[in-house]
């Protein structure tokens, strides 16, 4: 059995979707200034999404990316951003673009399609409502939705089973090192943006099995024959060909 395309396309939110650093980063900065404590700024907090609200702040208060327990002012600090962010989930957030076309595109050509994301269902929905993406996707999964996170598999495996699919015909869509890992783990194929929030340097150095510069670019690039330009690793040719069993 060769798989010719996938039957599920899973993609991340935040960094390969959704351009949600500004309102995060917004969101953080005036949780630190209430708290008496000096500003992150936008490029630090970029690398400190992906990984649930909570690990987001514990992160905000350390300056740490893995801050071990719960430091100081974290039960103020919580459900201080927790409100700050539910009045400003889509002020400054954006599609990326290409990704309105792109999942539009994919949709009319018969795709199963879904969002799986670390962050909480009450913010995960009005933002891809407000952003006119929740109406086009199949499923939408978040981080309250299951025991794991990613890079956990769980997540992964029990959306292709919510359709009926095997892992290997589902193929993950994501920006950072978490969406490479939950789709190993899983036994996903994955393809990577060259954008996002990664915390490696280069888009390259993410190992995934195909490099995508936009959404916009993933319909042809799943065509049997796509075109040349595409950022396409060796391992597209082993994906196009590979025997399942």
């Amino acid at each position: 059995m060769r798989l010719q395309r996938p039957e599920l396309i899973v993609f991340d939110l935040d960094g390969t979707l959704v351009d949600s650093a500004p309102d995060l980063t917004y969101c953080i900065d005036t949780m630190l200034e209430r708290l008496g404590r000096a500003s992150a700024g936008l490029q630090r907090v970029r690398g400190w999404i992906g990984d649930g609200v909570s690990m987001l702040v514990k992160r905000a208060l350390t300056f740490e990316m893995w801050p071990q327990g719960e430091p100081e002012g974290f039960a103020e600090a919580l459900p201080m951003f927790m409100t700050l962010y539910a009045e400003n989930i889509c002020e400054r957030s954006r599609l990326f673009p290409g990704v309105l076309e792109g999942i539009q595109a994919l949709k009319a050509e018969g795709y199963t399609l879904a969002c799986l994301t670390n962050k909480h269902s009450d913010f995960t929905l009005p933002l891809l409502e407000k952003l006119g993406v929740a109406q086009i996707l199949d499923y939408i999964g978040c981080g309250n939705q299951f025991q794991h996170h990613k890079p956990h598999p769980e997540p992964l495996l029990k959306t292709a089973g919510r359709f009926g699919f095997a892992p290997y015909q589902c193929l993950m869509v994501g920006d950072s090192e978490n969406d490479v890992e939950a789709a190993r783990a899983a036994g996903y194929w994955v393809v990577c943006v060259s954008y996002g929030y990664r915390r490696c340097e280069n888009a390259e150095d993410l190992r995934a099995d195909a490099l995508i510069g936009s959404i916009a670019e993933l319909p042809a690039f799943l065509q049997p024959e796509a075109p040349k330009a595409m950022h396409a690793s060796p391992l597209r040719e082993r994906w196009r060909h590979s025997s399942n069993v």
